[in-house]
């Protein structure tokens, strides 16, 4: 059975955006991470104009190249790819905890976005931190 045509499109559309940002927000260019990667520069081209769809091979080279929470725009809606630790660094988890708990607490107060409820903004911020909490956990 031929996948749906939606999702190619949100794979090819989730590309463009992980390259753009890439470039924008961490100064990663095409031929830097071609040459970091081992991944041919002509297909990250293409995976970055949304012209093909990456591999799996490709994306597994990507990885640690890449930043996770770029590479993790592929994956559906709220998966996310997470460096799992070698060790447990207590210092980072209570950082991590601490910046949680601190952000929940402005999520929760009076004359934050919603007041005592979550607006939108808190709830994504919050899901950022989160993810980091889990990844260093």
């Amino acid at each position: 059975m031929p996948l749906d045509p939606k999702i190619i499109q949100n794979v090819k559309s989730s590309q463009e955006r992980v390259f753009r940002l890439a470039k924008r927000d961490h100064g990663l260019t095409l031929k830097a991470i071609s040459m970091d990667s081992g991944v041919d520069y002509d297909s990250l081209c293409n995976y970055a104009k949304g012209e093909t769809q990456m591999s799996l091979s490709a994306l597994v080279a990507l990885i640690g190249v890449v930043p996770d929470e770029l590479l993790s725009l592929l994956l559906p809606e709220g998966r996310s790819i997470v460096r799992a630790p070698e060790q447990l660094d207590h210092d980072e988890l209570e950082k991590a905890a601490r910046d949680y708990l601190a952000a929940k607490g402005e999520a929760h107060h009076q004359e934050s976005e919603m007041g005592r409820e979550l607006g939108p903004n808190e709830r994504e911020r919050l899901i950022k931190k989160a993810v980091v909490l889990k990844a260093v956990a």
